[in-house]
């Protein structure tokens, strides 16, 4: 196996984390949507933490991206 497999197979795999990431922002969103059903007075307490919750998530997607874009042309 080349150089240019091992970069390509290792950046595939960092790239992993961004599907995890997706997976991530979909249940904070479910739980978001669910605690408004269930308590709609609470909405202002539960939408920050949901925001923040999506922007610490992201962020793991983002330095996913990143290592894996530093693999494969790093």
């Amino acid at each position: 196996m080349g150089t240019e497999a091992a970069r390509a197979i290792g950046a595939g795999l960092a790239a992993i984390g961004v599907a995890g990431a997706g997976v991530g922002i979909g249940h904070i969103f479910a739980a978001l949507v669910n605690s408004v059903a269930r308590n709609p007075a609470a909405r202002s307490q539960v939408f920050g933490l949901g925001i923040l919750g999506f922007a610490l998530t992201e962020a793991v997607a983002l330095y996913a991206l990143l290592i894996s874009f530093l693999v494969l042309f790093g």
